[in-house]
């Protein structure tokens, strides 16, 4: 799966129980359309990922009333997330460079 530049409608959002059962290698975005940091994020992320078109990359919109960046205890935006069966094994919060964002997913290739 390919980087998403569009979020998650949020009646289409999967639930943190459903994220937890989720087999194989897969990259959470935490984010808001108008945040400037996720906005400034985006080229890189989009560059990171494109060495990685095998990883599952779910963009979710966050703020106020939404309960799954809650759960993932998501304090600050951007912030990506990446699962491996549905448990977390790597966190990178307001990336600024693709090098960060690409370690981060260095860690699926690493341990596929």
């Amino acid at each position: 799966m390919a980087y998403h530049s569009a979020f998650t409608p949020q009646d289409q959002e999967a639930s943190a129980e459903q994220l937890a059962s989720q087999r194989g290698w897969l990259l959470l975005e935490f984010g808001a359309p108008w945040c400037g940091h996720c906005q400034a994020a985006q080229p890189l992320l989009a560059a990171a990922m494109q060495a990685r078109p095998d990883l599952a990359h779910l963009k979710i919109e966050d703020g106020k009333g939404r309960r799954l960046g809650r759960s993932f205890a998501v304090k600050l935006w951007p912030t990506l997330i990446l699962l491996h069966d549905g448990q977390e094994v790597g966190r990178l919060v307001r990336p600024d460079n693709t090098a960060a964002i690409s370690q981060l997913l260095d860690q699926a290739a690493a341990n596929s």
